[in-house]
């Protein structure tokens, strides 16, 4: 009979998992109750074991019992959290912090970020409350010359905000991340000709591996010359994963070796491993001196808990990640059932370790690198099952070269295991399927495991090591720049809804198992609807709008039947960063949508900063703009898609020179677009000025539109009386950031949509915002379908407050 502490096991995972569904939380007195009838349920379980009752009746109190046990702990956790959360009233001001920086600084080519762990707090010389633990930006460090250093404690004055990040479909949920980092607000340090300037406390000593990791982190920095290669370095001697750059990720990512350049399980494994080896011989020559110690610890308990022990240090110094934690768990569960002679079945081993990470961070569940851990090690345990008994003779003996090739054809093929059984659950996660993975990750396991990882620790120890380390890493990175020239080297494919995609990731797992061939091979029955998915489109003659959440910035997916269309690719981010590699290529991926054309509204970098990255992913596109290489868009342009009419209204073809470029501001050149299927239309126009907006509604007083998309984010520059008289629109979607500078959209420009009777929705409230001509009244909003407590409430009012600066 099961004993009931092994249904909870699989009842703490589904606990967890539905707490994190909830869009809002319960009260804490709630969660309280949820604990209690676990203890209840729990004692049942272990009364109704005792009484040898069906088997059934214990598993299912056990299983209850933590469900219930781990969802009132996760709750209790997250409401306490959430009582720390900044003020409204307290954004967008100064505010004085005393405190000392809690993490590793992330130096970027234009700014510098830092966690700050607060003392006080004040404004206006009154107490206020912020939340402990910060995540600060200085937007002048590398200009100033500033040098933030972990444990160094500061008095900054800041204006802070609660966390806000971008909404969109398959998008990073940034909000989430500062949740579970436990950072209740981010700011930027206010540092202008009138602010006090940052004052130096001193070096309390609060944060010492935060601070041996910058050390280590700029002794790498200051040696390797190369910064791809130092990048690496970093990111394997101290999980400092931001020091790789965004382009390089891609290329791990495409060839399948992402998960060997952050602290893996192999990592972690390989110094256990190595440790255990030296602790045990050096605890075998301690006899010598100290004869004692081995009676009193045993070489193979001082070795195997040693291994542990500096696994454990080695994780906690490389920022403590999810397969860090998992195999930290993993060795130690191992190590202890070794040492005690005991032997426990492998899923329980896996899913006792997979608790205990969940106890620790119930929000990992909702990380990639979470699945790809559990479920590679899953994979292994399960193909390769070790209470599996292998016959052999005695008195065999295997040639030599057999021997040489055992361990590489063992490697060969528990990489092609992990390769094909991840491939479905990469789609899901990622959109895509590394082709070339299995090769790169034959050369780049052992490569970066065994040679890259150990030489990057020494170099801690011993410098010039890191030199050798770095032309290894160059060696590494051109094999996987060449494989992925290769034109089949990753295939992107649409993201399925999640039950063709747990279809398919247990197809992959069924594919992997020892069982017989016929049963496998269902696996792929099982696999194919989730590669052959499509996801759904408007019908013929019909279109729709979505207006991505971008931030401070535009970009807008249209689709047909057939086609689709981009029109702008958002904003450039910073030095190395824009919107169309970040945001706008992963989520036209994500949908299956490769754009036939593409608009550029004009020259500004909050339309244009994407547009690199949009080229380079559909370099077959036609490309229609105000300015730069490419068509230019004239008015009269016009075209038929499945039964829905695109048509240019402006510039004129006499507002350009001769040269191509236009005669007016980058604003009024702005290419305006209208789309119609007879019964329904929409207004695209950038960031057209409301001169330029009340000529062409005086030019063609007939024009209509259902769906305006807000002229310059909202500005008061724009929405002319005129044009929103003559087009009528129902609905108008603004597309602009959370408490951005300018103060879109202006008050004024809100007041004339509500006193015509227009719906509007903002892009910070509504986040991805979908208008369907077959639906004209109805605006689908990204961040309330995919709502969770840790958002941001988003349903508010907006301010200016009395420095200028929109808030909501």
């Amino acid at each position: 009979m099961m004993h009931p502490v092994w249904a909870a096991l699989p009842g703490v995972v589904l606990g967890v998992a539905l707490q994190l569904l909830q869009a809002r939380l319960w009260t804490g007195s709630t969660y309280a109750i949820l604990l209690l009838v676990a203890a209840l349920l729990a004692l049942l379980a272990a009364w109704t074991h005792r009484r040898r009752w069906h088997a059934l009746v214990p598993v299912a109190a056990g299983l209850l019992a933590g469900a219930l046990a781990a969802g009132g702990w996760t709750g209790l956790r997250a409401v306490h959290f959430a009582a720390h959360a900044l003020a409204p009233g307290l954004e967008g001001v100064d505010i004085t912090l005393d405190g000392q920086i809690a993490s590793m600084p992330q130096r970027g080519a234009d700014s510098d970020r830092f966690e700050f762990s607060v003392d006080r707090a004040t404004r206006d010389g009154q107490a206020v409350r912020v939340p402990p633990r910060l995540l600060i930006g200085d937007f002048h460090g590398p200009a100033a010359g500033r040098a933030w250093r972990a444990g160094d404690a500061w008095r900054l004055v800041v204006r802070l905000r609660r966390p806000h990040g971008q909404s969109n479909p398959y998008g990073f949920d940034r909000e989430r991340w500062l949740w579970e980092q436990g950072i209740g607000a981010t700011g930027s340090l206010r540092d202008g000709p009138h602010d006090t300037p940052p004052v130096w406390l001193g070096r309390p000593g609060l944060h010492p591996v935060e601070a041996a990791r910058q050390w280590v982190g700029e002794r790498i920095a200051a040696r390797v010359t190369d910064p791809r290669s130092a990048g690496v370095l970093a990111a394997l001697v101290v999980g400092d994963q931001s020091a790789i750059d965004h382009q390089d990720w891609a290329l791990f990512r495409q060839t399948g070796v992402a998960h060997l350049m952050s602290i893996s399980g192999l990592h972690v494994t390989a110094f256990a491993w190595l440790a255990t080896l030296w602790i045990g011989a050096g605890w075998r020559r301690l006899a010598f001196v100290w004869p004692g110690a081995l009676m009193a610890l045993p070489a193979p308990v001082a070795a195997g808990w040693g291994g542990v022990i500096a696994a454990a240090a080695y994780a906690l110094f490389a920022d403590w990640g999810v397969p860090a934690q998992r195999t930290v768990l993993m060795l130690a569960l191992v190590v202890g059932l070794r040492l005690s002679a005991r032997r426990w079945p492998w899923p329980m081993v896996w899913l006792l370790a997979m608790v205990a990470v969940l106890l620790l961070d119930p929000w990992a569940l909702l990380q990639p690198g979470f699945w790809l851990s559990f479920v590679a090690v899953g994979i292994l345990f399960a193909a390769n099952d070790p209470g599996r008994v292998r016959h052999r003779s005695g008195n065999e003996v295997l040639p030599r070269w057999r021997r040489v090739l055992r361990p590489a054809l063992a490697l060969l093929r528990e990489q092609g295991q992990v390769t094909v059984a991840l491939a479905p659950l990469g789609l899901l996660l990622f959109g895509q399927v590394s082709v070339v993975g299995l090769i790169a990750n034959l050369f780049a396991i052992p490569w970066v495991t065994f040679l890259v990882t150990p030489l990057a620790m020494l170099g801690v120890v011993v410098p010039p090591l890191w030199d050798a380390t770095a032309l290894v890493v160059q060696w590494l990175v051109a094999l996987l720049e060449w494989l992925n020239q290769w034109g089949w080297a990753a295939v992107f494919r649409p993201i399925p809804p999640w039950p063709l995609a747990v279809c398919g990731v247990l197809g992959g797992l069924l594919l992997m198992l020892r069982l017989p061939l016929v049963l496998r091979s269902a696996g792929l029955l099982m696999v194919a609807p989730m590669l052959l998915w499509s996801p759904a489109r408007p019908a013929a003659g019909e279109f729709e709008v979505m207006a991505v959440d971008v931030g401070q910035g535009s970009a807008l997916l249209v689709r047909t039947a057939g086609h689709s269309l981009l029109y702008d690719t958002g904003p450039r981010y910073g030095a190395g960063s824009d919107a169309g590699d970040r945001v706008v290529v992963p989520l036209l991926r994500a949908l299956g949508e490769a754009p036939a054309t593409v608009v550029v509204s004009h020259r500004d970098s909050d339309h244009s900063g994407g547009s690199a990255a949009v080229r380079a992913a559909w370099p077959a596109a036609r490309w229609l703009a105000s300015f730069g290489e490419g068509e230019r868009c004239l008015a009269g342009q016009r075209w038929t898609w499945d039964g829905v009419s695109f048509e240019v209204l402006h510039p004129a073809p006499d507002l350009y020179g001769p040269d191509g470029e236009g005669r007016l501001s980058t604003n009024a050149m702005s290419c305006v677009l209208r789309i119609d299927n007879g019964r329904r239309s929409a207004w695209l126009s950038g960031d057209l000025d409301a001169e330029r907006e009340t000529r062409l509604a005086v030019a063609q007083p007939g024009l209509r539109a259902d769906l305006l998309i807000a002229p310059h984010h909202g500005s008061a520059s724009s929405s002319s009386p005129v044009l929103l008289n003559t087009l009528q629109p129902s609905v108008v979607l603004i597309q602009s950031g959370y408490r951005n500078r300018f103060g879109h959209p202006a008050p004024l420009v809100i007041d004339r949509y509500q006193a015509r009777g227009m719906r509007w929705e903002s892009s910070p409230q509504c986040g991805a915002a979908t208008w369907r001509s077959d639906a004209p009244d109805q605006v689908l909003c990204h961040r309330e379908m995919a709502r969770r407590y840790w958002h941001h409430p988003g349903a508010e009012t907006m301010v200016v407050t009395d420095e200028g600066e929109a808030g909501f």
